[in-house]
């Protein structure tokens, strides 16, 4: 992909919203592409790894074993989307799975590419870490909203009511 048009695609993407031009510049020549066909698994959760992903064109599907085979779809992301960033983090191994719901390209930055960003352009990286604390604080609602709607359907599909007992 052209550098022009990889800084105009990164001007998309939430977190890289207040990079300036030289910045975005910097950053795009850190990023790789990968495609995916569809249905290609990028990684499963418990792997390796060390990057995050931008979703260029396309759709993926992130999801968790629940039972045997059987997965729940989490998200769908797509072109502007981004995921895999605790990886970048953390060194913990995948926290979900990765699919290509259609033909996908995604951008990859890697954790030595971000450390690489850091030192040049130590600014836009504050700029971006304050803009992936907002994302991760939106998605931490989030999953906290889901844990207490699960957790009431659990209660609901036991019978269990909880306002009709008396306090002791």
């Amino acid at each position: 992909m052209p550098k022009t048009d990889a800084v105009a695609f990164l001007k998309t993407v939430t977190v890289f919203k207040d990079l300036a031009e030289p910045h975005l510049v910097a950053l795009a020549l850190r990023l790789r592409e990968r495609s995916l066909k569809k249905g290609e698994v990028l990684f499963r959760e418990g792997d390796k790894g060390d990057e995050m992903f931008l979703v260029r064109e396309g759709t993926v599907v992130i999801s968790k074993p629940v039972l045997g085979r059987v997965e729940q779809v989490l998200a769908r992301v797509g072109p502007g989307d981004f995921f895999g960033e605790m990886s970048l983090f953390d060194q913990a191994p995948r926290s979900a799975t990765i699919q290509a719901e259609t033909d996908a390209l995604l951008l990859c930055l890697d954790r030595e590419s971000l450390h690489q960003f850091i030192e040049i352009s130590p600014r836009a990286a504050a700029a971006f870490f304050f803009q992936m604390v907002q994302v991760f604080t939106t998605r931490l609602r989030e999953s906290g909203n889901l844990v207490a709607e699960v957790t009431r359907w659990g209660l609901e599909a036991t019978g269990l009511d909880l306002d009709s007992q008396s306090p002791r």
